[in-house]
């Protein structure tokens, strides 16, 4: 992997930003990567608009901390769909919460689309919406490959100690969920 660049966006509250943070995180301390995360979020507590993002490269430093053009873009809400759906690379991937936003309109070319019911898997078989940003680091990890499963895991049992039973399942339900988008698109 050369330069791969990643986008998540939703609004406060869905943990964005610490999706960003743990993929960062996980390709920097554990798959041994270059990376910088960078975000940005409304004045808003919850609500507003937020946005994570981070660059990766096997091979060498990151020259330019922003995304371009991303290789991945997960969104969380339709108002974040709408906002950066076009600056998807061609033959990027999307992947979207079926449950918060509809495809509509062009996309660049060959993208691929993995729609993923993350709040409510979250909701409902896990047992609280606040894992939804874990449930879709699963399907985004078995979608894309580019970070390990034992990286995430790591990551997430530091970061949420006390909760680590709940958000191992998120992640493992979300890896599932990603694998059955995977079959679906093929």
């Amino acid at each position: 992997m050369t330069r791969y660049e990643i986008r998540i966006a939703g609004f406060g509250g869905q943990g964005i930003v610490t999706m960003a943070v743990i993929l960062g995180e996980t390709a920097a301390l554990y798959d041994g990567k270059f990376v910088v995360q960078t975000q940005s979020y409304g004045p808003e507590a919850r609500g507003g608009a937020s946005k994570g993002e981070v660059v990766m490269d096997d091979e060498e430093e990151i020259d330019y901390p922003k995304v371009q053009e991303p290789d991945v873009f997960i969104a969380m809400s339709r108002a974040a769909y709408l906002s950066y759906k076009d600056g998807l690379k061609e033959n990027g991937v999307l992947i979207v919460d079926e449950d918060l936003v509809e495809i509509e309109g062009d996309l660049p070319r060959g993208v691929r689309v993995y729609k993923i019911p993350a709040t409510r898997i979250a909701d409902k078989e896990v047992g609280t919406k606040q894992a939804t940003n874990v449930v879709m680091l699963g399907a985004f990890s078995v979608i894309t490959k580019a970070v390990s499963i034992e990286g995430l895991k790591d990551r997430i049992v530091q970061r949420w100690p006390r909760f680590a039973e709940t958000n191992l399942k998120a992640l493992e339900l979300g890896m599932k969920a990603g694998e059955r988008a995977l079959t679906q698109a093929s």
